[in-house]
C-alpha cells in the first residue's frame, strides 16, 4: 500500500464586501443587463485588475525595495530549524499567502522568526501565531 503525503488546500481568494452609492451600483448593473459583464463580481474584479495594472510599476518597485516574496511562501520546520542551527532569524515579508507548517512548535518559530509581515493571508497554527503576536506587522 503507497502512502500518499497530502498538502493542505490554502484558499485562493477571500471575500471583501463593499458598499456602493445607489448611482454607482446602478450604472455598474446597466453594464451588467447591456453584456459588458457576467454579473458585479466580474465588474468588480475586471475593475480591481484595471487599476492593479495601472499602478504595476509603483508594486513592482515597493515589493523590490521592501524585499516582498510575491506569492505562496510556506515555511516548514525543517527550514526553520536550519535557520535557528545556522544562528539566523528570518524576517519574513509576504505578498500573497504565508503559511507556517503544522508541525512547528511555538518555540521553534520564536527562535526562526523575528519579524513576519504578510499583505494578504497567514495561515499558522494558533499557538504559533499567539507566540509570534509581538512580531507580527501589518
Amino acid at each position: 500500500m503507497k502512502l500518499v503525503e497530502t498538502k493542505p488546500k490554502f484558499p485562493d481568494t477571500d471575500k471583501v464586501t463593499i458598499n456602493l452609492g445607489l448611482v454607482d451600483l446602478a450604472q455598474m448593473d446597466l453594464l451588467v443587463a447591456e453584456g459588458f459583464y457576467t454579473n458585479r463580481t466580474d465588474f468588480v474584479r475586471t475593475a480591481i485588475r484595471n487599476q492593479l495594472q495601472q499602478h504595476g510599476d509603483a508594486i513592482r518597485q515597493t515589493v523590490t525595495r521592501k524585499r516582498f516574496v510575491m506569492g505562496m511562501q510556506r515555511y516548514t520546520k525543517a527550514e526553520l530549524e536550519a535557520s535557528v542551527a545556522a544562528g539566523e532569524q528570518l524576517d519574513i515579508h509576504v505578498l500573497g499567502l504565508a503559511t507556517i507548517d503544522d508541525d512547528v512548535t511555538p518555540e521553534l518559530a520564536r527562535a526562526a522568526i523575528a519579524s513576519i509581515q504578510v499583505l494578504g493571508a497567514f495561515f499558522a497554527p494558533a499557538a504559533v501565531k499567539s507566540a509570534l503576536a509581538d512580531r507580527i506587522h501589518s
